[in-house]
């Protein structure tokens, strides 16, 4: 049996790797897909379409559906995948925005039966293709108005098959009309609605003068879903220069008294019934909304309504004041006029837009126009030729009679009569019976009318003030033919009235107890009066703090954590003595091992925060320090985490205060002494003085209620100071 021979194996040699610049893969890689997201996909052009949008437009307008019948809108979908090819998911989707149905545009590209969804609704579900037909709406007459005149570029599809326009022709600043948001790689775009009417207008002034003030013709945005526009100037006109800003929005409503609720019948653009419902349940959970008993979504056939059931006596338009501060009924549309002119995007004032679509506009005019010219002047020409066969037509069937080929019809027509081959094979495609005088005569007939329409064409192509005015007829044939009343109304920001929380919070007097095991009361002083038990605490547990305030205030809670946590006293649940009250860790969120040393309860932050602690230092605060303006809860640094701290009080004025360290050292001392910080986390200054390592400070108390008999004996002029020996007759008092 022959042996196998063994074959050795040859090392694998592997391909050094190559090393370039990270810039120049982001470049090579990354940079195409970006440049593809924001020229093909994310921003809209000066057409006020993007892509997707100008794809399925088009195909449907090539379908007939402009003034055709309705459609499946699946059928539609699969035709518009010709031209893109993201999928049938993604068109149905670009398709719902812009039906009349899904409410979500000012003026509706697409008639729509079936259900489409609302824009007002995140959780409505748009029905499958399947089962939802479609057509394009009338005024889409306008935006493909002359595309078969070269009116605009076309390019061909993806895979080479169609043509499609770069751009549609659109005769109205649609771009402006119908809102438009989209977020490409690095930037964005988020373009507000306006008022057809008014853009009309506007375009309209613009070109008669650059300089005209828009704001005169349009003086806000409009919605397809109403609600009011808080109105302010000077930041208007900031948006309408640069092209960037925001401004609020506000819901619609009215009260019905006989059934005691408050209806809801136009919200922000911005918003939808889901965000704005979960919201004001969320609060009536916390107990921040106590004027709501329930809040229903009635959107029906008769349009959209949230109804709010009040409680007794409850005051609706101050309940709304209050909703809008804490709920989206009230909400914020941040403007980024971001266009794409000749493939670059630019963020743009209303005013430089319309400026680009009239240039825009004008391109389309005048292709249009040459389009009409080189058309007549081929029909002139070929009548030109005819004209001359009238003289002589028995001449020119002579010709083609005694002609021995076919093909040498047309020279010999051309050598007959003094005409090209172009008139030439227009009259020898001439049927036979129309070979008559009546025929020629009533053909030529129309040659006087075409060379004063070619006259009248050249005439307003070489002046661009006449194209401007063939422009603006068309404008106000639009505004008066699909232009609509407002829907969103202007309210002045003067006239709003900010809410403010503690104006509709009841304001009555209450006593704050606060234990050494972190529970919380809070006990009106009617609930107090009547009382007759005890309080009830936790086993071994003490009441610490007692602290006599109103309803309208605010609560300071200082941990061994050096953190500060803030609360509304109105937004604590009203306790009784019987009852242990709240636990703090778990309504503060408070960390393991984490625990409240102090509270402190103010309703104007006046007084002075003092700090001591173990390594003898005292620092003293203004509580002016720990207000804040927005309504944060957590404030971290309250205090210097150098030194554990052994003391935290709140003064209204200095006091004599007496420090005891652990090796029997007593100092009495005022605190005016210890200067007043800027900053809360500050160490303060050594007030004590510790001369032994394991020395520290273990109790701060107010030299008046502290039981030594002479506080004399330990006071120090100046400080630090390590304080006297506490006396024998000292030892048996309150202070140990």
């Amino acid at each position: 049996m022959a042996r196998k021979k063994k074959t050795i194996e040859e090392p694998i040699i592997e391909a050094p790797i190559a090393e370039e610049p990270i810039t120049e893969t982001i470049e090579k890689n990354f940079m195409p897909y970006a440049m593809s997201v924001i020229v093909s996909r994310a921003i809209p052009e000066i057409d006020g379409l993007k892509p997707a949008h100008r794809k399925l437009l088009y195909t449907m307008y090539k379908m007939g559906l402009l003034g055709g019948k309705l459609t499946k809108s699946a059928n539609v979908v699969g035709q518009t995948m010709k031209l893109n090819p993201h999928g049938d998911s993604a068109i149905y989707e670009t398709m719902v925005r812009l039906t009349r149905g899904h409410e979500a545009l000012l003026h509706p590209l697409v008639e729509s039966k079936g259900n489409f969804g609302k824009q007002y609704s995140r959780d409505m579900a748009y029905a499958a293709a399947r089962y939802t037909e479609v057509r394009l709406e009338p005024i889409c007459q306008e935006l493909f108005g002359d595309i078969n005149k070269n009116t605009v570029d076309f390019i061909d599809s993806y895979d080479g098959e169609m043509k499609e326009p770069v751009l549609l022709p659109v005769a109205f600043p649609n771009i402006l009309v119908n809102p438009n948001q989209g977020i490409a790689v690095g930037m964005a775009s988020n373009i507000c609605s306006f008022n057809l009417r008014e853009v009309c207008k506007a375009a309209i002034a613009v070109m008669k003068n650059e300089k005209a003030d828009i704001m005169k013709y349009i003086p806000a945005p409009d919605f397809s879903m109403g609600a009011d526009i808080i109105y302010s100037e000077s930041e208007m006109r900031r948006i309408y220069e640069t092209g960037r800003g925001s401004f609020k929005l506000r819901a619609k409503y009215a009260y019905d008294k006989s059934n005691n609720c408050i209806e809801i019948f136009e919200i922000p653009y911005t918003t939808t019934v889901e965000a704005i419902i979960g919201k004001i349940m969320e609060l009536v959970k916390a107990n921040k909304l106590k004027e709501i008993s329930d809040a229903r979504d009635e959107t029906g056939l008769n349009g959209f309504k949230i109804a709010l059931d009040l409680k007794r006596g409850i005051d609706p338009d101050q309940l709304m004041s209050k909703l809008y501060k804490l709920t989206p009924l009230e909400d914020s549309f941040s403007c980024n006029f971001n266009v794409l002119i000749k493939s670059r995007p630019i963020v743009m004032g209303v005013k430089d837009i319309l400026l680009n679509w009239i240039d825009f506009r004008m391109e389309c005019v005048k292709n249009g126009i040459k389009y009409d010219i080189d058309k007549k002047s081929e029909r002139l020409h070929l009548l030109t030729g005819l004209k001359k066969i009238l003289l002589d037509i028995d001449k020119a069937i002579s010709i083609i009679r005694h002609t021995e080929k076919e093909t040498d019809v047309v020279p010999n027509l051309m050598d007959g009569f003094d005409i090209d081959d172009i008139q030439a094979e227009y009259i020898a495609e001439i049927k036979l019976r129309n070979l008559n005088k009546e025929y020629i005569l009533n053909r030529t007939a129309d040659i006087e009318k075409l060379m004063e329409e070619l006259e009248e064409l050249n005439r307003i192509l070489s002046d661009d003030t006449e194209i401007k005015n063939v422009i603006a007829k068309q404008l106000e044939q639009i505004a008066k033919k699909y232009g609509s009343d407002r829907k969103t109304t202007i309210i002045s920001d003067e006239e709003i009235t900010e809410y403010k929380e503690n104006e509709a919070v009841d304001d009555y007097p209450l006593t704050i107890f606060f234990t050494r095991e972190n529970y919380l009361k809070k006990i009106s002083a009617v609930s107090l009066r009547s009382s007759t038990t005890e309080h009830k605490l936790k086993e071994n547990d003490e009441i610490l703090q007692t602290i006599e305030t109103t309803n309208k205030s605010e609560m300071i809670f200082f941990s061994n954590k050096c953190v500060a946590y803030k609360v509304r006293t109105y937004d604590m649940a009203d306790a009784k003595v019987s009852t242990m009250g709240e636990y703090l860790p778990g309504i503060l969120g408070l960390e393991e091992n984490e625990k409240i040393l102090y509270t402190v309860v103010t309703t104007d932050y006046s007084g002075e925060m003092l700090f001591t602690f173990e390594n003898g230092k005292m620092a003293k605060v203004s509580l002016k320090n720990y207000e804040t303006k927005t309504n944060r809860k957590k404030l971290i640094g309250a205090y210097s985490d150098k030194s554990p701290v052994c003391d935290i009080r709140l003064l209204d004025r200095d006091i004599d205060v007496i420090l005891m360290s652990d090796n029997n050292r007593v100092l009495c001392l005022n605190t005016e002494k210890i200067p007043l910080k800027a900053t809360k986390s500050t160490q303060g200054v050594q007030a004590m003085t510790l001369r032994k390592k394991d020395a520290v400070v273990t109790k701060v108390l107010p030299a008046e209620s502290c039981g030594l008999e002479d506080t004399d004996k330990y006071r120090t002029k100046n400080i630090p100071a390590a304080g006297g020996i506490l006396k024998k007759e000292d030892t048996q008092l309150s202070l140990i």
